[in-house]
């Protein structure tokens, strides 16, 4: 960001802090930790890790095994966004002040909460890489919706989730387009996706009214273009395509989910036709899930055949493969 966009940031901030620092210490409730059977429920069978929309259990990490069962577990841990694989969790929380208005919680298998990170902005998205030891968080820092770009600003910070400290905002990296590194004072970065290992990784880059899928080295501080109109990636277990949302600049439908095969950079639109805004998670090689209307719903990854719902009252899902 400029450092004009930089000071309107902080007075949007300011003023956004002090609502939910109001909103925080009225609506949370329960205990910030876990409870229950965390650690039974993610003892390594396959679970649906996700948001609880419901009643007396609202925000807080609910585990459900994959096998259509309906025992849920649910943890006091109680999340804006969260995300969890590898044995390690994130949870996007409410924070205790007017200073930091929300933290990243990074919790274990056992559901207890391991270290809290301060973070500054409203939660978008958060990400945790397959092994459980890398994290990423995207936070509104003006604005909040992706609606229109050039409407808002982000902050997206990608943090060692084993040691519990940052590894650096995206707008550190440099960012390199056709061969030519952008320099242009108007870039967002969202929606962090990891590849196995602990360097490669997938984003989004929106700048000139435009988005672009980046393929990114943590090592090496930098992320280059790969493709236009991508927002929101999630790369599919296999490691061979990204689940994303395509802008179709309809007025009632402003993205479509979409697969990319990233050999070929062949489009799939899904079977979802309706307004689709979240970042979605791979069920497995040939099913994606998201979050729609309070409610987790799957689609097949090769366009056929029509979404159903997965879930009811849930949002931020991600998949457990044990």
């Amino acid at each position: 960001m400029t450092p004009v966009r930089a000071f309107a940031a902080v007075a949007v901030v300011c003023l956004l802090t002090a609502g939910w620092a109001i909103a925080s210490a009225v609506f949370r409730t329960g205990p910030d930790d876990a409870s229950g059977n965390v650690g039974d429920a993610l003892s390594g069978d396959p679970a649906l890790v996700y948001r609880s929309l419901e009643g007396a259990t609202r925000d807080q990490v609910a585990i459900v095994p994959l096998d259509g069962g309906d025992d849920t577990t649910f943890s006091g841990l109680r999340c804006e966004r969260v995300h969890f694989a590898g044995g390690t969790g994130l949870c996007v929380a409410r924070g205790g002040g007017f200073g930091s208005p929300f933290r990243a919680r990074i919790f274990g298998a056992d559901g207890r909460v391991r270290r809290d990170l301060d973070l500054a902005g409203i939660p978008s998205r958060a990400r945790v890489s397959r092994d459980g030891s890398l994290g990423a968080v995207t936070m509104f820092v003006t604005g909040h919706s992706y609606t229109a770009a050039g409407s808002f600003s982000t902050e997206t910070t990608l943090i060692d989730l084993r040691a519990g400290a940052t590894i650096g905002n995206l707008e550190e990296f440099t960012v390199s387009h056709r061969g030519r590194v952008v320099t242009a004072d108007d870039v967002n970065f969202w929606g962090v996706t990891f590849a196995p290992g602990r360097d490669r990784f997938y984003a989004t880059l929106a700048t000139g009214g435009r988005t672009y899928l980046l393929e990114g080295s943590i090592r090496d501080r930098t992320m280059r273009t790969l493709h236009e109109n991508v927002e929101c990636p999630s790369l599919s277990p296999d490691g061979t395509r990204i689940a994303y949302k395509k802008r179709v600049r309809h007025r009632d439908v402003p993205w479509r989910l979409t697969v990319l095969d990233l050999a070929t950079m062949r489009e799939t639109p899904l079977g979802e036709t309706r307004g689709f805004d979240d970042q979605a998670e791979w069920l497995d090689d040939e099913h994606v899930i998201y979050a729609m209307d309070g409610e987790i719903r799957v689609v097949a990854a090769d366009g056929g055949g029509e979404p159903r719902r997965f879930r009811a009252a849930g949002d931020s899902p991600a998949v457990v493969r044990g």
